[in-house]
């Protein structure tokens, strides 16, 4: 049966052909040739792909799409639908291994050619991918092998192309259940397995983000499995590129209901398992002989996953998993980790704070576990680390690092503050190490870890939730030093409070007349297109192995918001993929909605930052653009407002700002007072983030002891008296 002609969107189009849908909705009106809709609706019309493609080449523009974005097309209008994906896991392995002149050669062939080598290259990875020696490609696969063969041909790593493949099959949200471990995480975690290892187990391995930290730390052996195939593929896939000298295998199935590596042992199991599963195999496992610390509850599911992992391990091997906090308190699991405490077997719990890794909104733990060996040491108490704090304070986050007015404001972590992970692996692997080597010699930090004697942990209850052990009393600070650190927190409000009156002083304006004042204006894509500015953004595709690792901070939304120094991590962007900020550079947070500024102009504190994968750059020409007289008009709410689409997320669209048309004196006029709008807004925020502290710190330690109220002077004690 003949197949229907491939349909594309507007935004497609403007993908395909690499430019803006702005200017796709100018093809359309101003091309009378522009192919014309073929289905949709009129708000949402579809266009023939092979009539579009025709006329773009026409123009020159067939040749601009990014690879990556014309193979996320492709695969899209597949006839095969979501199933191509998993096949071509393997044969992007493939193509990644060739030399260049090999993947040009490739290029050259016929349609028929090309089918039949992507058949016998896929069969040639039948023992080391999972599920590839059922891959086979027919005719209609053509389009999507060219594309693939494109995309490696344009990034040799391969990264891009995976990541294209794996959007409709491992999608990284709450819909699908997978999600991928931030690789900050990933490294957090194989660090805190006392190395050095050689053989390592991840019985979930998912897209293979754990066993690639391993690989990074010299892990020469890798053992993954995966429940889901084309997650095991993928891990696969990514390993071999990833570690192409380790022993790699990987498989296809459920590790608690069929262990594919039954018998195998090893020094080192990493771990990221599902969460909340009650189908896991309660009952058809109950009598299996991994629950040596007692038989897991149905609603117990990440207990059997630590049995699991501790099962693997060699006598002294390491087992370190993620998991949600309810693993260490819910009353149905009490017996299986009163055991684990009691033999030893558990060493230490980090508690990592919201937004660590999905579901963003929990504070997951790590636990960090021992397989106990015959006459060892007897181990008699157990770590706990919290990380909340160091992640939220450093120089490097919104909230601790220092203000865009020279202020500091709270070390507390609100809202959706960048994680510091440089702070927060510091202070896990530090109180960890200390610990390892000498549990009875460790040293309590309050308020961050300390260690808890076993005997106090076996109650009724066995809460293992770091926060209930390690939170810090302010009996645990002495007086002095607390009410040093109270009045040093109440100066420097007292002093932005002084700050905030000054620019709240600014009164420099007046009515405009009977009417509001009305301009001409252009968007930003006109201004960009008459050389007036430069619309800049970071890559999409900007996470890979190529280019050189950047060093410097990044600049995020968050920090627009806040008025905060730069505070992103740069581990997960390219240099090369990055623009760097220079000062004067206009800057627009990409989503709109939430509180804070939406526009800044950098300064020198930004100059050099690398601009964040949520933030628009705006750079103008200064002899024909103000820049705070840009930065005014483009965050203002109403123009935000007509330039953002979505409905839960509303995402702005930075050539549809529109900007006043008016003389460069003028502009300076607007400028000035916007300038002072943001200096009174960036005040006020601070002067509110140290309130809030100083109260805390007060209460805190009135209730706590450590504060009394001053005695009453003697005249006001004897007018008190004459009053009574």
């Amino acid at each position: 049966m003949p197949q229907p002609p491939a349909q594309v969107t507007a935004a497609e189009i403007s993908r395909i052909a690499g430019v803006t849908r702005a200017t796709v909705s100018n093809w359309r009106r101003r091309h009378d040739d522009f192919p014309a809709p073929s289905g949709g609706t009129d708000s949402s019309p579809l266009y023939n792909l092979v009539d579009v493609q025709k006329w773009l080449g026409a123009r020159g523009h067939a040749s601009t799409a990014d690879p990556a974005e014309e193979l996320r097309t492709t695969l899209r209008l597949h006839p095969g639908g979501g199933g191509t994906t998993g096949a071509l896991l393997p044969l992007a392995l493939a193509t990644a291994q060739r030399t260049p002149e090999e993947r040009t050669s490739l290029a050259g062939l016929s349609d028929a050619e090309l089918v039949a080598c992507a058949d016998r290259a896929v069969a040639d990875l039948a023992e080391l991918v999972p599920g590839a020696e059922a891959v086979h490609f027919a005719a209609h696969d053509v389009d999507v092998l060219r594309a693939l063969l494109r995309c490696v041909q344009d990034d040799a790593s391969g990264e891009a192309a995976l990541a294209v493949l794996a959007e409709r099959e491992l999608e990284d949200s709450a819909a699908s259940g997978t999600y991928r471990t931030p690789v900050q995480l990933a490294d957090l975690v194989a660090r805190l397995a006392p190395g050095p290892y050689a053989q390592v187990l991840d019985p979930a391995c998912g897209s293979g983000s754990l066993l690639s930290a391993a690989a990074r730390r010299g892990a020469k052996v890798l053992y993954g499995q995966d429940s889901v195939p084309v997650q095991a593929q993928r891990s696969a896939v990514s390993l071999l590129l990833a570690a192409p000298e380790a022993d790699i295998t990987v498989r296809a199935g459920d590790s608690l209901r069929a262990d594919a590596f039954g018998g195998v042992t090893v020094d080192t199991v990493l771990c990221n398992p599902p969460y909340g599963d009650r189908d896991w195999g309660h009952d058809e496992l109950a009598y299996d002989a991994r629950w040596a610390y007692g038989v897991p509850p149905r609603a117990e599911s990440e207990l059997a996953w630590v049995q699991h992992a501790l099962s693997h391990l060699v006598p002294g091997g390491h087992a370190v998993l993620l998991l949600p906090p309810a693993t260490a308190s819910r009353a149905s699991g009490r017996r299986v980790r009163m055991e684990l405490v009691r033999s030893g077997a558990l060493r230490a719990v980090v508690a990592l704070p919201p937004g660590a890794a999905a579901p963003f909104h929990v504070g997951l733990q790590i636990w960090v576990l021992r397989r106990p060996e015959p006459a060892g040491p007897a181990h008699t108490s157990v770590l706990f680390v919290d990380t909340s704090e160091a992640a939220g304070a450093g120089g490097d986050t919104a909230t601790g690092g220092s203000t865009r007015t020279g202020g500091t404001a709270s070390g507390t972590r609100t809202g959706r503050t960048p994680l510091n992970w440089t702070a927060l692996t510091e202070t896990a692997l530090t109180q960890w190490s200390a610990f390892a080597k000498d549990p009875d010699a460790y040293a309590d930090e309050p308020g961050t870890a300390r260690a808890v004697p076993v005997v106090d942990l076996l109650d009724d209850v066995v809460d293992l939730s770091p926060a209930r052990h390690v939170r810090a009393s302010r009996t645990d600070i002495a007086p002095a030093e607390l009410a040093r650190e109270a009045d040093e927190v109440r100066r420097r409000l007292v002093a932005g409070a002084k700050s905030l009156g000054r620019v709240a002083g600014y009164d420099d304006w007046s009515a405009a007349g009977p009417a509001p004042r009305v301009w001409r204006t252009a968007t930003a894509s006109d201004l960009s297109r008459g050389g007036a500015l430069t619309l800049l953004r970071t890559a999409p595709d900007s996470k890979g192995s190529a280019g050189a690792a950047p060093v410097t901070a990044v600049l995020t939304g968050l920090d627009i918001a806040r008025g905060t120094a730069p505070s992103g991590d740069p581990s997960g962007l390219r240099a090369d993929g990055a623009p760097a900020i220079a000062a004067g550079d206009v800057l627009v947070r990409a989503v709109a909605g939430g509180s804070g500024a939406m526009a800044r102009v950098a300064d020198d504190a930004d100059s050099g930052a690398l601009l964040g994968h949520q933030v628009h750059l705006f750079r103008p020409d200064p002899a024909r653009l103000d820049p705070w007289f840009l930065a005014g008009f483009l965050g203002a709410e109403e123009n935000i407002a007509s330039a953002s689409t979505g409905s839960t997320v509303l995402h702005v669209s930075p050539g549809r700002l529109r900007v006043p048309l008016l003389p460069l004196e003028e502009q300076r006029r607007y400028g000035e007072a916007f300038r002072r709008v943001h200096a009174l807004r960036t005040e006020a925020a601070r002067a509110t983030a140290l309130a809030e502290e100083t109260a805390r710190l007060l209460v805190g330690g009135l209730t706590g002891g450590g504060l009394v109220p001053s005695a009453p002077a003697a005249a006001d004690s004897g007018a008190a008296a004459e009053s009574a």
